[in-house]
Order: C-alpha cells, then structure tokens, then sequence
C-alpha cells in the first residue's frame, strides 16, 4: 500500500515520523501499557483549575467497585449542574483516566460540569461484558448521587474518544434498553464501534488506518474485547440494528482514520432513526490528531468539542 503520509496535514506531520506504537501483542501488551502510562500529563499545576479531582470507588446493586476520577468544580452555583460520564480510549485493552487528566479538569472548570472519569477494566484480562459494566455502573451511581452530588439528573451525558467512544455508544444502547438511567446526550470522538473494519471481508478504504491506530492493532484488540462473545450490539455497537431511542449525538472522525467510514455509517444511521447527530470530519488528521495540542486541527476539534458538551448538557 503507498504511504498516504502527503494526505496528512502538515501540522501533524510528526505523527506519521514518530510512532509510538509500532506493534501490538500478547508479548508486548504489558510493555504497549507501561509506555503509554509514561506519557500522562503532568498534573503540576492542577490547583489552577479550582475544580476537586478525588478517586473515588463506586458500585451499583452490589456489584464491585469501579474505580474513577470525579472532577467536581469548586465554584457554587445557583442551579443544578450537569454531569458527564467519560470513557477513556485505548482499544479496549490500554490507557486510564488519568490520560485525560487535564483534559477532565479544564471542562470540569471552564464549564461548571461534574465529570466522572471511569478505570474500566481492560481486556484481554477483562473481556466484555466487564468494561461495559464497569461503565454501566459509573453511570448508575452518578444518578444514584445526583443529589448529594448537586446534579440535575435530567443532565447527565456520556462520550469518550476511540475505545472510549465505543463503549459510551455501547453504554447509550444499554441504557435505552435498560429504561433505568436517562442519557442526555452522547459525544463519540473517532469512535471504535465495529469489529469488521480492516479485515478481510470489509477491507475498507486504503486511504486510512495508516497511523497510529492500524488494521491489524484493530482486529487484536476487537479479539481481545470480544473474546468468545455474540459479536452483535450493544458490545459491538456498530452491529446494532435499532437506532431508535438513542440519545442525541455528536460525533468527531477525521479524513485518515481507520473508523472514518463506520463513523459516517453510524451517523447515517442516527439519522435515519430520526436522533439528532451532527459529525464533523477533519481533513487531513488521523487517529488520536488532538494530541497534537498545537495544531489549528486540533485547536478546532477542542473547540468544536467544548460547544457541543455545553450545547449538549445544557438541553432536556
């Protein structure tokens, strides 16, 4: 396959020279996980964000503890606030909330929402149906503490970036099917959501899945999540076949991306159920662009990302 590296902008050129993954396996995992928990955020000056960062350990129905990151601003308000679940990415088998550390804490303080970060399990340790649980649970307890926690309960979204993504799609699927605990609002950043991409059978498109997130990473990591479970929604949400119900969505992909087209399928199908999507697709980025912080692309999709989580806790 020709390389597609004069596809990716300029600003972005780096992720294509420096890869910091360059094979995933059994083998490798642990070392993959080590490597990437190195590469955290520093969180030397938390403090300026005036926001309460506490791990805390929840459960449902007496299930076990999940471990997760609670941002709660220290700022008082006069009414409710909302609150956001969020999924870190990772292909189901890598990464922690702490990854999104400051991410979490900017949103928690520019935005007034009370975030919970969620430590699901990782496979192949934990395959599915653990880290939908585990999220399904954070979920749960952020309404079960709605109160105590001063969150109007009718407020309350998800979303997450890749793997993240996935399950937060994942989880809005079983929370309609459940009929327990309302979801607002979802937002899926280039979000993992079938099991079929890059395989033989549904090969796709040449121009993406060159960087960072490959073919053959994806059908590792869907081996690892799925194990030897059904292969349909809502673990593999991209297999789902009723839409209706959903919660309104905005989704976030990127020209190079690996999941770009089952992305756009996913939207389509939104649509079609009559669930309010919009989608961007940023041209010329690839998987995980963002971390370029400096980058217009991804100064865009920050920006884009921060008016849709007010424009989507803000609505009923």
């Amino acid at each position: 396959m020709k390389s597609t590296k004069h596809l990716l902008d300029r600003e972005l050129q780096v992720m294509a020279e420096a890869p910091i993954i360059s094979k995933i396996t059994d083998e490798n995992l642990a070392v993959v996980r080590q490597t990437l928990h190195d590469l955290r955020p520093s969180l030397a000056n938390a403090e300026s964000y005036d926001v309460k960062r506490a791990e805390v350990f929840v459960s449902l129905d007496g299930g076990p503890d999940v471990r997760c990151l609670l941002y709660t601003p220290n700022h008082k308000e006069d009414s409710l606030k909302s609150g956001y679940v969020h999924i870190h990415g990772g292909g189901y088998i890598i990464g922690s909330p702490e990854g999104s550390d400051l991410q979490n804490l900017l949103l928690a303080s520019e935005l007034g929402v009370v975030i919970i970060s969620v430590d699901y399990r990782l496979a192949p340790e934990w395959p599915i149906p653990a880290p939908l649980d585990d999220c399904y649970t954070a979920l749960g307890w952020l309404h079960e503490n709605s109160e105590t926690l001063g969150i109007d309960r009718e407020r309350i979204g998800i979303g997450g970036e890749s793997a993240g993504g996935g399950l937060a799609a994942a989880l809005a699927i079983k929370a309609r099917d459940e009929g327990i605990y309302k979801v607002c609002w979802q937002s899926l950043t280039y979000p993992m959501l079938d099991d079929r991409t890059g395989t033989d059978e549904f090969p796709g498109d040449p121009l993406v899945g060159e960087f960072v997130w490959t073919r053959e990473f994806n059908q590792y990591a869907w081996n690892c999540y799925l194990a030897d479970a059904d292969r349909v929604a809502p673990q593999v949400p991209g297999r789902l076949e009723d839409f209706n119900g959903l919660p309104p969505t905005w989704m976030f992909t990127a020209s190079l991306d690996l999941f770009r087209d089952e992305n756009i399928d996913y939207a389509q199908n939104l649509m079609s159920a009559g669930v309010s999507c919009e989608l961007v697709v940023y041209p010329g980025a690839c998987h995980a662009f963002q971390r370029i912080e400096n980058s217009e692309l991804a100064k865009r999709y920050q920006d884009d990302f921060k008016a849709s989580l007010k424009r989507g806790l803000s609505s009923k």
